[in-house]
């Protein structure tokens, strides 16, 4: 009797909160494909083209982007399947090498990964929202610039307010639950996947111009207008994309940062598989389907800039609206609202896949006892609230840097009409930033397909690496080509990231010894 009265009187201890498994395959590919399709497609072609300087060049650089992206899916499908957890990549890199591999990669994630990718897009949103109401600018400030270095000032301007409201919004709407973020993806989504295939089919069939396809088309890969590359590294000559094999090879690898970028994110479902019902088929299928519709749209899109614009054009569209200056021939000034409404829906369509999926990596850490153990807790809603609110805060920070513009002799460069000195934004530079640090870790995770084939050959594989071990190495040696290229031509900006990446090390022991894990 006193054994019962004290099994019912004893103090419940509260259950465990977890994840809702709420992700279909829908619901997953739309994430694949939302946190995709940002801003870069309509935009980056133009500096594409001035690289490479061909028709046939900025549509190989595309394709190129494409074969890399979808051979990544594809081998992360593997890893995906055989371990379906929240985190992901995390948590493929700690179980291929060791805990601080995995960590290496959530820190990175958190100070420039993640965080950059939603600040460039948040700051992309705000600019073509700007577009629309005139208040919002990047020269109206409510804090002025102030120089921090030779090349960076801190501000603030309407443009970064809205930017930074974009993400906190996204971040603070996340912590309602998966269910809101899932709604607001699935809408968006669909939304800007729509108008992207629209933009395609009345760019191909209303906008052509014979003159443009006449020029494109019959003189398909002869290099004009295409610029030169300067080194950062000592010692490299400058070269161009019509200067033989090298100079082919460096426009070809530098062209990557765009596009790459443009493409990057796709991997963020598998931060999420904690939340997919049927995570060892949908994640692997959500992957290869995500990443190879978008792929096909990317492509086609640059077909139609091709068919409606010259190429001289597309190099020198102003402020590289190229998708804006196509639309022109058909709809005249109205090109630009319509670009601009289109460009807003899927910047903040983006956001919200970044920002959903990103928290749920700091969550795994901190479960791992390498991360704020705060982040490691579920709310009410059982999503990682307080990841959430950290990145977006984070991510926040990033938006207010600006880049001090120089002319060619590197003297800051002056506004003519006020003789104050002019700024840029931060957004080229995380660009570089993040395609390179992105770069190194794709890299360790796709050879960690073959460290884990030799540690685990007995794991269960309900899917296997596409091609292996051909594909993966043939993505491995790609991926290493173009990062070494920009650590010599880039390395201003590129520098900065692997330096990010590195200094995470010492942050792990010190992390590691507070936590007392058990030893990498």
């Amino acid at each position: 009797m006193a054994d019962s009265v004290r099994a019912t009187t004893a103090p419940a201890v509260p259950a465990q909160r977890e994840f809702v498994r709420e992700l279909g395959l829908l619901d997953s590919t739309m994430i694949v494909i939302g946190s995709m399709i940002g801003s870069g497609i309509f935009i980056v072609s133009a500096d594409i083209t001035r690289l490479v300087g061909s028709p046939g060049g900025l549509l190989a650089v595309w394709i190129i982007t494409g074969v890399l992206t979808v051979t990544a899916a594809l081998s992360y499908g593997e890893l995906a399947a055989m371990m379906p957890k929240a985190g992901g990549q995390y948590v493929y890199l700690r179980e291929a090498y060791s805990p601080m591999w995995g960590f290496l990669y959530g820190w990175t994630l958190f100070l420039v990964i993640q965080t950059g990718t939603i600040a460039a897009v948040g700051v992309a949103f705000a600019r073509f929202l700007g577009l629309l109401i005139p208040g919002i600018s990047a020269d109206l400030w409510i804090i002025k610039p102030i120089n921090i270095s030779s090349g960076y000032a801190l501000s603030l301007s309407t443009q970064q307010v809205v930017g930074v409201a974009c993400i906190l919004f996204l971040s603070v709407l996340n912590t309602r639950g998966l269910h809101v973020g899932k709604l607001i993806q699935n809408f968006f989504t669909s939304a800007k996947t729509l108008a992207l295939i629209g933009l395609i089919v009345v760019g191909i069939l209303l906008g052509r111009n014979a003159a443009a396809i006449s020029e494109n088309f019959s003189n398909l890969w002869g290099v004009r207008g295409a610029e030169p590359i300067s080194p950062d590294f000592f010692g490299v000559a400058t070269v161009a994309a019509g200067g033989g094999f090298i100079g082919l090879l460096v426009a070809f690898s530098v062209a990557q940062v765009g596009s790459l970028f443009s493409s990057d994110a796709w991997n963020n479902i598998t931060f999420t598989a904690g939340e997919v019902k049927n995570p060892q088929r949908d994640i692997p299928l959500s992957l290869a389907l995500g990443t190879s519709i978008v792929i096909t749209l990317y492509t086609l899109a640059n077909v139609a800039y091709l068919v409606m614009l010259p190429l001289q054009g597309i190099q020198h569209a102003a402020d590289d609206r190229v998708a804006t200056a196509a639309l022109q021939n058909i709809f005249g000034p109205a090109a630009a609202t319509i670009m601009a409404v289109l460009i807003i829906v899927s910047t903040f369509g983006c956001n919200n896949g970044l920002i959903l999926s990103g928290a749920r990596v700091y969550y795994a850490m901190a479960k791992d006892g390498l991360f704020f153990k705060s982040t490691g807790r579920l709310n009410a809603k059982l999503v990682p609230a307080v990841g959430l609110i950290l990145q977006g805060l984070w991510a926040a920070l990033l938006v207010l840097p600006r880049t001090r513009l120089r002319d060619v002799a590197g003297a800051p460069l002056l506004d003519p009409a006020t003789g104050m000195e002019r700024y840029g934004n931060l957004y080229s530079n995380l660009l570089d930033y993040v395609v390179f640090s992105v770069l190194v870790f794709y890299v360790l995770t796709i050879a960690g397909i073959f460290v884990l084939r030799r540690k685990r050959p007995d794991a269960p594989r309900p899917y296997r690496a596409f091609g292996y071990p051909v594909v993966p190495v043939l993505y491995i040696v790609a991926a290493v080509t173009i990062m070494v290229v920009l650590a010599l031509y880039r390395t201003q900006t590129t520098w900065p990231g692997l330096l990010i990446v590195l200094l995470g090390i010492p942050v792990y022991y010190i992390w590691h010894h507070k936590s007392g894990n058990a030893s990498s």
